[in-house]
């Protein structure tokens, strides 16, 4: 198998551990996965990951001689604001919505991506893209309204405010991406990663402040995992994008959106109805075609 292909597929796998482990840890008693855990507040699950973060990150600038701050501070800042705030809603999404379909919302951010780099970096789009674009919105009101139009009580629970905030967590890992672009030539890809625990743990810290769980037995463990496979999927990513050009990986990534479908069908018992497959696979299209006329775009300019 290429390479690359394998890397990016490792890197979902560690992604969607990372989500199943903090949709437990959100539910705490209400998931019947692994007994006796707490209900954890979703700022305390985003302190304990970036201070993982923080202390990996550390050791590998120190290691290899980083400048520690980094040189283009302002949007190294700007990275780890929108960051934090698109880990932040996409989180509370994971508490509130089936896996499959926070999942797949935040795959929106490419569109977002392209969409403010129209404005921030001047990038031109390929009027197809729009029509992709459009693709995507249609997916998004078919999850919305999901709940409206299906009559099967036994499907999971969809809420409309909870798309809203999954969008809302995309459109700031947009920011956060383009954010990135403008700090590529100039900062090292480790320091630019480590923005986010920077600015997540002081805002993470005080928000615990008003409501922490004291973490007991293997639930430190959960919290652990949580930080250290987020890693490894970031490092994964890397790897993958460095082995082979991005036409080629990014279809495999949002194999995330399969993973997550089946990890919440068999062991959230997440039943999602035809409507919100259908916007899931709406959005997905319209993702994916955008990306292959953008990247097709650029193979012709190079």
């Amino acid at each position: 198998m290429n390479k690359g292909i394998l890397y990016i597929i490792l890197s979902g796998l560690c992604f969607i551990v990372v989500n199943a482990f903090v949709k437990i840890l959100g539910l705490g008693p209400e998931q019947n996965l692994i007994a006796d855990v707490q209900k954890y507040p979703i700022p305390e699950i985003i302190l304990f990951r970036s201070i993982i973060t923080f202390i990996m990150c550390y050791v590998i600038i120190r290691a290899k001689g980083i400048p520690f701050l980094g040189n283009n501070k302002k949007w190294l800042i700007v990275r780890g604001i929108f960051g934090t705030i698109a880990l932040t809603l996409f989180f509370y999404t994971l508490d509130h919505l089936p896996i499959a379909i926070a999942t797949t919302v935040q795959y929106l951010s490419p569109i977002f991506t392209v969409i403010i780099a129209i404005f921030l970096l001047k990038e031109k789009v390929n009027p197809i893209q729009w029509l992709f674009f459009a693709v995507a919105f249609v997916g998004i009101v078919c999850m919305g309204m999901s709940k409206f139009l299906s009559e099967d009580k036994s499907v999971s629970l969809i809420n409309p405010w909870w798309i809203a905030v999954g969008i809302g967590s995309a459109l700031c890992a947009g920011v956060a991406y383009n954010a990135i672009v403008k700090c590529r030539r100039t900062d090292h890809p480790i320091t630019i990663v480590m923005y986010f625990p920077i600015v997540a743990t002081p805002v993470m810290a005080v928000l615990c402040a008003f409501d922490y769980v004291v973490p007991k037995g293997n639930e430190w463990w959960l919290l652990l995992i949580i930080g250290v496979f987020t890693q490894f999927a970031q490092l994964l990513m890397t790897k993958a994008l460095h082995a082979d050009n991005t036409a080629t990986i990014t279809p495999f990534k949002y194999l995330g959106s399969i993973y997550a479908f089946f990890l919440g069908l068999f062991f959230f018992d997440e039943v999602i109805s035809m409507y919100g497959i259908a916007g899931m696979v709406l959005i997905l299209i319209g993702v994916l075609g955008n990306t292959f006329f953008r990247n097709r775009k650029r193979n012709k300019l190079a």
